[in-house]
């Protein structure tokens, strides 16, 4: 199985995510059955740098992000944290952030008032479409 630095490698020498990559990424990010931090912040960091986004590895992106914040089922100030980091990180939120605050709003169990001040400012904030490319 390719280390998760030199799938991210051929992703940025590449700029874009192909579906063997999806796989690649998939079986190395959930090796251990969850995703764990430093591998989401691995992702994060891969996420903010592909040059050609594709609507497969945003799915897969949010999707390992929510199953790392969800994994006890709680939001809590540090995750909160983390998230407006993650999703607010040049000032707008992007519509997909915005969707991806209501999915984890409606699925988590209990948010922090943290969480629940990035969903309220979410919601105020204009939303700016991202493309994705194919």
């Amino acid at each position: 199985m390719p280390e998760l630095r030199d799938i991210e490698k051929d992703i940025l020498a590449r700029g874009k995510v192909d579906s063997q990559h999806l796989t690649a990424l998939r079986e190395r990010l959930y090796a251990n059955g969850k995703v764990n931090r430093a591998a989401i912040d691995s992702l994060a960091e891969l996420h903010k740098r592909v040059q050609h986004p594709n609507p497969a590895f945003e799915d897969f992106f949010y999707n390992a992000v929510k199953d790392h914040i969800l994994a006890d089922g709680r939001i809590d100030a540090e995750e909160a944290t983390w998230l407006r980091q993650l999703l607010f990180a040049d000032g707008t939120f992007h519509d997909e952030g915005r969707k991806f605050l209501h999915q984890l709003k409606g699925e988590a169990k209990q948010g922090s008032p943290e969480f629940e001040s990035l969903f309220r400012e979410s919601m105020k904030q204009p939303v700016e479409q991202r493309t994705c490319g194919g």
